[in-house]
């Protein structure tokens, strides 16, 4: 009720404006009341009744003829003046003269960018996902003529044919290429509410996307399914890099293939490392103590170690 409320206030505002009384002539009129009114008192006594009576009407037919004849339209503004039923011309912006009662000012076309809200709620896509989807449109009247005289209400149709092309295109997309494609839409919308909207006079200039909003459920399998693929990616660089590694144990091995005692060095070199660690276990195969002396070596570091200085 208060949504209804609100529409019938601003309707009744508007149908106010339309009247444009322009403060000049309402001026204008109030001077030719007061003139009326003290003529009439400081005639009184000295001519007949009629005279003062036909003074007094004489000037208040003048000024309600200047009150209704004189409109002021605004710099931004064209008015649409229709003369006993078709039209006469535009006229605006600034002052201009009309004849009461033959002519008569139909509309106010404003020339300048208007931004209109549209969306379109729980719209099915291609691939039957229900979605909510916020747009703002910019558009402007460049013929103030056809935009009075081709449709009724040149704004409530730009609302609704932009609300019905933007469910249309929604209609006609998968879920992925709306939320990735964004500006594809945009042009899209442009062009086919342009395409409607040019018989009318006006033109749009843009269109943009404001929100996309989807089911929670949804958006929540979206989520895991944009995890799962970031795992996964994570996995196949993981792999790529064993690979890599493998490929230069491969490249080493061809080092050591033909050189016995290198590779024995090298061996010796990595237990060596492992084994001066503090605290360091390291568990090598009973064959490896012959072949590499590895008692040997455990003295070298255990005599190392005790002719370190202290700290």
């Amino acid at each position: 009720m208060d949504t209804k409320f609100n529409k019938n206030t601003i309707q009744k505002k508007q149908q106010k404006d339309d009247l444009h009384i322009s403060g000049i002539a309402g001026t204008i009129f109030a001077v030719f009341m007061i003139l009326a009114v003290v003529g009439a008192f400081l005639m009184d006594g000295h001519v007949g009744d009629i005279v003062i009576g036909a003074y007094v009407l004489t000037l208040i037919l003048i000024g309600s003829y200047v009150m209704y004849a004189l409109k002021v339209a605004n710099q931004w503004e064209k008015a649409v003046v229709l003369r006993l039923g078709k039209f006469h011309g535009l006229k605006g912006p600034g002052m201009f003269w009309i004849i009461p009662i033959v002519d008569a000012v139909t509309s106010w076309i404003d020339h300048r960018v208007i931004v209109t809200s549209f969306s379109a709620e729980k719209t099915l896509t291609k691939d039957t996902v229900p979605v909510d989807v916020d747009a703002v449109l910019f558009w402007v009247v460049w013929d103030a003529e056809k935009a009075a005289l081709e449709v009724k209400d040149y704004q409530s149709a730009i609302s609704w044919s932009a609300q019905t092309a933007l469910r249309d295109i929604i209609g006609r997309k998968m879920l992925a290429d709306i939320l990735v494609g964004r500006s594809s839409i945009d042009e899209e919308l442009q062009h086919v509410i342009d395409e409607r909207t040019t018989p009318w006079g006006i033109t749009v200039q843009s269109v943009e996307i404001r929100d996309i909003l989807i089911p929670q459920v949804l958006e929540d399998a979206m989520s895991r399914q944009a995890q799962a693929e970031r795992e996964r990616q994570a996995r196949v660089i993981l792999g790529e890099s064993e690979k890599q590694i493998a490929a230069s144990f491969a490249e080493a091995s061809q080092a050591y293939i033909d050189n016995p005692t290198a590779l024995h060095l090298r061996a010796m070199n990595m237990l060596f490392e492992g084994l001066k660690e503090k605290g360091a276990l390291v568990i090598v195969p009973s064959s490896a103590v012959d072949t590499m002396n590895l008692g040997g070596l455990s003295g070298m570091v255990s005599l190392a170690q005790q002719n370190r200085p202290k700290e």
